[in-house]
């Protein structure tokens, strides 16, 4: 079996790769074949979805998170690959292959996964209020050997305003940590960072040529590292990023149709999903539409449908049809058109907006927030306000780091959607596959990094 090093570059659409130099060059040598994206085309049901071959329908991963109806809560980004149904790739090779071995290094649902070696981002949370930047590791024992050799994972440059270049090169730095120690049969290697500008500035801003040569450039070093060591390269995407300029506020016009329940707390707004009749669990340009009363199912499809910016609803027939019909789907399911993304802001007065809207907080909002990649604007001196922030935390005080701001119209890229042919992702083989085809379902992507190997 030859050994493969997979590297998810998120956002590598057919533009990214002429703009790039070391992933043309590896394309231009093997095959390059477009990826019609997953649906919703977003982080978790894609990477749930290639390394299953199986649908969201069965594998269960419907968005990046959703409306746990158990439990009466919107839970985002969980890590268990308890959470994933079907069998995985590197568990269908270790069957065929004795002595096969998997590295995860970044994918997402990896905590407890049945990989050999996995590396994930994980904070601590103290009881005293405090947030720790830090990783988890399986075996645990590797989570110190790592931190020593590269230093702290740079957490702040992985998700949040200061997002950047640096923690893809930390994750192509432990990639090769872990080749060098282990030579792991299939390396998975996640590499995030064209999600961050591409939504910050859209796709087509002129600082993006220099976020391309930043990530290819690191490609490039780990293409140069493995090729030495026999280990053959993939490079794939979950979904490309396109221009937008049109936040949908659902849960806002749910609100006013009388359908939103909300709690107030200490002065601020709570949504109160349990005592709702019905609400949007926003996931960038998809929306998972949960209608407690079910008296309603018409009337809030009818009212979604009527919105600026929402292309379609998609009914228990259609989710069928686009194989997310699953228990952990929206009752319906709203899909943006080209140009329109959704929110999760359910407040009417931004005085009364929870807590948590204008912190980085990703577990505690109901719904994704790309606002959580700017700082206000409207601050003064934000550095100043981040560095004081800081200060009394390490002193010892609770406070909130609120430097997110509210205004959506910010937000100039997003994806979720299935886009138009040229927003297609791409898989770039180490050669090209006999007749290739015009693009390659997402569930078929498993299967051509099987063939590769074997």
């Amino acid at each position: 079996m030859k050994r493969t090093a997979v590297i998810n570059v998120v956002g590598l659409t057919r533009g990214v790769l002429e703009a790039s130099t070391h992933m043309r060059a590896l394309a231009a040598a093997g095959g390059v074949v477009p990826i019609k994206p997953a649906f919703p085309a977003v982080t978790c049901t894609a990477q749930a979805t290639y390394v299953t071959g199986l649908p969201p329908a069965q594998h269960g991963i419907v968005g990046n998170g959703w409306y746990d109806r158990t439990l009466s809560e919107v839970q985002f980004w969980k890590q268990s690959n308890r959470l994933v149904a079907g069998e995985k790739i590197w568990e269908g090779l270790r069957q065929r292959e004795p002595g096969f071995t998997c590295a995860k290094m970044f994918w997402w649902y990896n905590m407890y996964s049945s990989a050999d070696w996995s590396i994930t981002p994980r904070p601590m949370y103290p009881a005293d209020g405090r947030k720790i930047f830090d990783i988890y590791t399986h075996p645990a024992s590797i989570r110190t050997d790592i931190k020593q050799e590269l230093g702290e994972f740079p957490f702040p440059s992985f998700w949040g305003p200061m997002a950047g270049i640096k923690s893809s090169q930390w994750i192509a730095e432990s990639a090769k940590w872990i080749e060098r120690r282990e030579q792991p049969t299939l390396n998975l290697i996640y590499l995030p960072h064209l999600d961050y500008n591409l939504q910050r500035l859209g796709p087509n801003h002129p600082a993006i040529k220099h976020e391309v040569a930043q990530i290819d450039a690191v490609v490039g070093d780990l293409i140069a590292f493995f090729h030495p060591r026999s280990v053959q390269v993939v490079l794939l995407s979950e979904y490309g990023i396109t221009e937008v300029n049109r936040p949908v506020h659902l849960n806002r016009v749910f609100r006013d149709k009388g359908w939103i329940a909300v709690r107030e707390e200490l002065g601020l707004e709570l949504l109160d999903c349990g005592a709702s009749r019905a609400f949007a669990v926003a996931d960038h340009q998809v929306a998972h539409l949960y209608v407690n009363d079910r008296s309603l199912l018409s009337q809030v499809r009818s009212v979604v449908e009527q919105q600026a910016g929402v292309e379609r609803v998609l009914g228990a027939e259609e989710q069928v049809g686009s194989g997310v019909n699953h228990a952990r789907s929206g009752d319906l399911i709203a899909v943006a058109d080209a140009r329109s993304w959704f929110t999760y802001y359910y407040w009417l007065d931004d005085r009364r907006a929870p807590d948590f809207a204008r912190c980085v907080d990703i577990h505690r909002k109901p719904g994704y927030d790309p606002m959580e990649l700017f700082v206000d604007p409207s601050l003064t001196l934000p550095k100043l306000k981040i560095a004081a922030t800081l200060l009394r935390k390490k002193l010892g005080f609770r406070t909130l780091m609120e430097v997110i701001p509210l205004d959506a119209s910010l937000v100039k890229g997003s994806h979720g959607r299935v886009p138009d042919a040229a927003g297609y992702p791409l898989l770039v083989l180490p050669r090209a596959p006999a007749n290739p085809p015009t693009a390659v379902e997402p569930t078929a992507v498993r299967g051509h990094i099987e063939q590769v190997m074997v």
